[in-house]
């Protein structure tokens, strides 16, 4: 039998890049053939795993309700921990999020936050010079030669005592069409890790920095253990020991929910917490009853952390996390700085005070903002009442949580400001995303691609589970969307927001996914045929 070309070539058969090469310092003969090589070898279980996510989907559409797997009581019930935490990891009290971008990078990193999460995914909108522009300034970032030059000549640089780099590669589900292997469309997750990992896991790991991961969307812990063969796979390649790539898994999905104990389990030697992905979280909910009319949710709004469902699923993790040896991570504060307006500033900054005191009382071991000036706000509630580096200690072993806790929908209602704000925010987020931003702000609110998918799950079950009401017992219906898409584009074509230019083709876009009869699973997916 003759030896395929690909096991005498790695490069052969693939084709990365667009066409130029603008990229050819991370494109390296090298880099292509590590990625493509986690392509050949791990493709055919991704795509398993994501038909096992449709089948599943169906089951739920069916009326099945989400549920403990019987066939890992084993699991839920051994007594294990998961491997021991580095020490660069021990103190996560503040993390900061944000996109790729050059100077953001480097202003997370100086934001005196413990850790850095670098995003590809949910707050990057992934067209192709945005994924390499964020590698090469990652691999500046981890060389230490990042910095970045305004247009008034301002100077940025790291200072000398930076955030610790963790990165998050895109979802399982998500294509990169820039990349394709024996004629394949490769998993944008493998290319942002892959490239990554080959140009900068050596230097981090020689200054005991990792490197480290934050992994999005899992739904099961076969979907854990795919990402735990990948970073075996990929030390053993590179050289380095085992278990040297460290994980925190988001727990962002419904079913995930369910398999918090299964998750670690699969990643026990490399797994050092769990982090409540909250907007995903509850968009998951929206999803994954979409076709249950007696579960949909009051107004984004009222969808607050301390609804009974919300409460119960962050209590568990933290539950779950501490009797394993994890860390249990607390939620973003998507609020940011309200300018020439004191009084609102002073409203917001509230909210997050009290979102981050319920979190560090409640036992979690540090919390998410997206703003650098946040930093300083969280850190303070957390020093003031986490004066060790994290709280394993703190084991909950009072809350008692079963399914029905974790899947109660939230008592509420539904204003008409609220319909109209959802329209505005899908509308806004889709229409910079189309543009190249995967974060905005709107309406003082950093809004990505979580809150907008919130947004427009919610307009979707609203106009196909009627009759629904207004709070003041008016219907929502499909002609007060389709006038309040139409008068949002019209005020989004003619402002100077984000994504102004896209804004029919953004409309055309939430248009075509709230009146189709079958709900996409991602926004992300149909938009990405518009990207660039």
């Amino acid at each position: 039998m003759a030896v395929p070309q690909s096991a005498i070539d790695p490069l052969a058969g693939t084709r990365v890049g667009d066409g130029t090469d603008a990229y050819a310092d991370i494109l390296t003969p090298g880099a292509v053939g590590f990625v493509a090589d986690l392509h050949r070898r791990f493709e055919r279980r991704r795509l398993a795993l994501l038909a096992e996510r449709a089948a599943r989907q169906q089951r739920y559409d069916a009326g099945d309700l989400p549920d403990f797997r019987t066939d890992t009581v084993a699991i839920r019930e051994g007594d294990w921990t998961v491997a021991p935490i580095p020490a660069a990891l021990q103190d996560r009290r503040v993390e900061i999020t944000g996109p790729v971008e050059r100077k953001m990078i480097i202003n997370a990193l100086n934001s005196g936050a413990k850790v850095f999460m670098a995003d590809f995914e949910d707050s990057s909108a992934p067209t192709w010079a945005n994924q390499m522009e964020g590698q090469r300034n990652l691999r500046d970032a981890v060389g230490g030669s990042i910095e970045f030059v305004n247009a008034d000549g301002r100077r940025y640089r790291v200072g000398d005592n930076p955030a610790v780099l963790v990165v998050r590669p895109r979802g399982w589900h998500l294509p990169e069409r820039h990349a394709e292997v024996d004629g394949d469309t490769m998993s944008g997750s493998l290319v942002d890790f892959g490239f990554f990992a080959s140009h900068n896991a050596k230097t981090l790991h020689e200054r005991d920095r990792g490197p480290y991961f934050y992994l999005p969307k899992l739904q099961s812990m076969e979907e854990a253990a795919l990402w735990n063969d990948v970073m075996a796979h990929a030390e053993s390649v590179l050289g380095l020991p085992r278990g040297t790539m460290k994980v925190t898994v988001l727990i962002e999905t419904l079913p995930a929910v369910f398999q918090m104990h299964e998750i670690l389990h699969a990643l026990r030697e490399r797994v050092v917490g769990l982090n409540c992905g909250r907007w995903d979280y509850i968009f998951s909910y929206l999803k994954t009853f979409r076709a249950h009319a007696d579960r949909l949710l009051p107004e984004r709004g009222q969808v607050v952390m301390t609804v009974p469902f919300l409460k119960a699923y962050s209590e568990l993790l933290i539950r779950t996390c501490h009797r394993r040896g994890a860390f249990a991570m607390g939620g973003m504060a998507a609020q940011i700085p309200i300018k020439g307006d004191d009084a609102a500033n002073d409203a917001a900054m509230a909210k997050v005070r009290a979102d981050k005191l319920r979190e560090v009382t409640a036992g979690h071991d540090g919390t998410w903002v997206a703003h650098p000036a946040l930093v300083p706000i969280a850190q303070a509630i957390f020093d003031a009442h986490m004066p060790t580096p994290n709280q394993l200690h703190v084991t909950r072993d009072d809350v008692e949580v079963g399914r029905d806790q974790l899947i109660a929908p939230a008592i509420g209602t539904i204003t008409r400001q609220g319909f109209d704000n959802n329209v505005e925010v899908c509308l806004r987020y889709t229409a910079a995303w189309l543009d190249g931003l995967g974060c905005v702000p709107i309406h003082n609110l950093m809004e990505d691609a979580a809150t907008a998918e919130i947004a427009r799950a919610q307009l979707w079950q609203w106009l196909h589970h009627g009759p629904v009401e207004f709070s003041d017992h008016a219907p929502v219906t499909r002609s007060l969307f389709d006038h309040a898409l139409a008068r949002h584009t019209h005020l989004l074509a003619g402002s100077t927001h984000p994504g102004a230019a896209r804004a029919k083709e953004a409309a055309e876009l939430i248009a075509a996914l709230t009146h189709a009869d079958e709900f996409r699973d991602f926004l992300t997916l149909p938009a990405y045929e518009h990207l660039a």
